[in-house]
């Protein structure tokens, strides 16, 4: 009768240790959050177009985020720190991009204990030159005032700075793709793709990343349909895959236009932003749920 009841007296014992180590640890795990990183670079249509609609400045889910890239003194943010996705993103006086819409495309796609994390480091009007890792110098030593200006907010050296940035963000979390919109100021540069592809194969290496788990996404410019004015640049920029096996372009035919034909409307910028989550999700393993 005492054996038994010390037998008992053991399982009992063992069930509760059971449910308060190693049951509760998996339980734990398995809901363990991941934040996933994204680097944005390019010229004025990724930094985003100045202002931003109503619609777009409410409250974003919790799971995404802006790690700054500089400071934000009207928005109340420190560079290399983490805050609530609301534009503008990239610059204080910028409004809003395509990875606005990319973010909140892909946390509403993704599981709820997966982040999104945004790093966006783009200069209105730059070349594709400005981020070449060797050689910007002597593209910024002719670029006009403004331009440098912008430069300056990024340590003097945009490439260096997104760098910087991302292995901050490496810290508590995996960088997972890069998206890239520019081309307007290379339009016709039929060297742009293999520009582009240098500057991928120096942040795969400095960032330590495989370029088959961190896809580079890039958007077109405003489309033929659009009466865009650097339209004629898609065609080049829809050689990229032929370059870089691990790039994809995203399209804008039909992504509306400001009067200018460079630059698109907020609902041109949401559209080509869902486009560009679209585009990598099944590249990540996750489906893109049906439009309600």
């Amino acid at each position: 009768m005492i054996m038994k009841l010390n037998l008992g007296i053991l399982l009992l014992a063992s069930l509760i240790l059971c449910s308060t180590t190693s049951c509760s640890t998996t339980s734990v795990s398995s809901h363990t959050s991941k934040r996933f990183v994204f680097l944005c670079f390019g010229q004025s249509n990724m930094e985003g177009f100045p202002g931003v609609d109503p619609e777009d400045k409410g409250p974003v889910d919790e799971r995404l985020q802006v790690l700054a890239a500089v400071d934000f003194p009207n928005q109340s943010r420190t560079k290399g720190n983490w805050y609530p996705a609301v534009p503008p993103l990239c610059q204080p006086s910028a409004g809003l991009c395509p990875a606005d819409y990319f973010g909140r495309t892909m946390v509403s796609n993704l599981p709820p204990n997966i982040k999104v994390g945004i790093i966006n480091v783009s200069i209105g009007g730059c070349k594709i030159e400005l981020f070449e890792k060797d050689t910007f110098q002597s593209y910024v030593a002719t670029a006009p005032k403004w331009m440098t200006n912008t430069i300056h907010t990024y340590s003097g050296n945009p490439y260096h700075h997104l760098v910087d940035m991302a292995k901050l963000a490496q810290k508590d979390g995996v960088i997972k793709g890069i998206l890239l919109h520019q081309g307007e100021s290379n339009t016709n540069d039929k060297e742009w793709p293999n520009k582009v592809k240098g500057i991928y194969a120096n942040l795969l290496k400095d960032l330590n990343l495989n370029g088959e788990d961190v896809p580079l996404i890039a958007g077109e410019l405003v489309s033929a349909d659009q009466k865009g004015a650097c339209a004629s640049m898609n065609k080049i920029i829809d050689t990229l895959p032929r370059t870089i096996p691990t790039a994809h372009v995203v399209s804008s035919a039909g992504c509306t236009s400001r009067p200018d034909h460079l630059h698109f409307t907020p609902t041109g910028y949401r559209e080509l932003g869902t486009r560009y989550a679209q585009t990598i999700l099944p590249l990540l393993g996750y489906r893109v749920a049906e439009p309600k």
